[in-house]
């Protein structure tokens, strides 16, 4: 059975093997696009600190690396209180914009969309506790000096009103 599953995989005209010239166009496609790019700015190894306390002690490790050929960014964040995040953001060139999939070490998901504005990141999206409940998240990525600032707001009411989640700096490590 097996032998004849990987014969129709190799032999269908429009199959789902990979060919040479597949593996090359795509990655030339990521790595010529400008819009796969806009986030580089943020992949390295940081120290990440509170805004309102800058000179305070680091609250979380981040590792941000390029990922599939430069087609996604991996974030790998670990916060000194115990949290694990772990995160793929990617451009989508269908529906040209960018797209953040997160979850935790506690059992929330989210899912976040958006685009660059005024050299910003900003996604909006919902995010799903463990608890069960759901709330509206809104994150912005900003080159700051030698750093990245990431801040997000949150919604309780499906966006009527929204409240400030957390403010922080990423300092290379």
């Amino acid at each position: 059975m097996r032998a004849f599953l990987v014969f129709v995989l190799l032999s269908a005209p429009n199959g789902f093997a990979a060919t040479p010239s597949a593996s090359i166009s795509t990655q030339h496609a990521c790595a010529a696009a400008a819009e796969y790019h806009q986030l580089d700015f943020w992949i390295g190894d940081w120290d990440t600190f509170e805004t309102d306390t800058p000179g305070g002690p680091s609250q979380a490790r981040a590792h941000v690396d390029a990922i599939a050929e430069g087609c996604a960014i991996h974030e790998l964040y670990e916060q000194t209180d115990g949290l694990i995040g772990d995160s793929i953001l990617s451009y989508d060139p269908v529906r040209k914009q960018w797209q953040q999939t997160w979850v935790t070490n506690r059992g929330s998901i989210m899912v976040i969309v958006g685009n660059f504005k005024d050299g910003a990141l900003v996604l909006e999206g919902e995010a799903h506790l463990k608890n069960g409940t759901t709330v509206m998240q809104r994150i912005t990525w900003e080159r700051r000096d030698q750093g990245v600032r990431e801040s997000a707001v949150l919604s309780k009411d499906r966006g009527k009103t929204w409240e400030p989640a957390f403010d922080v700096v990423f300092r290379k490590h």
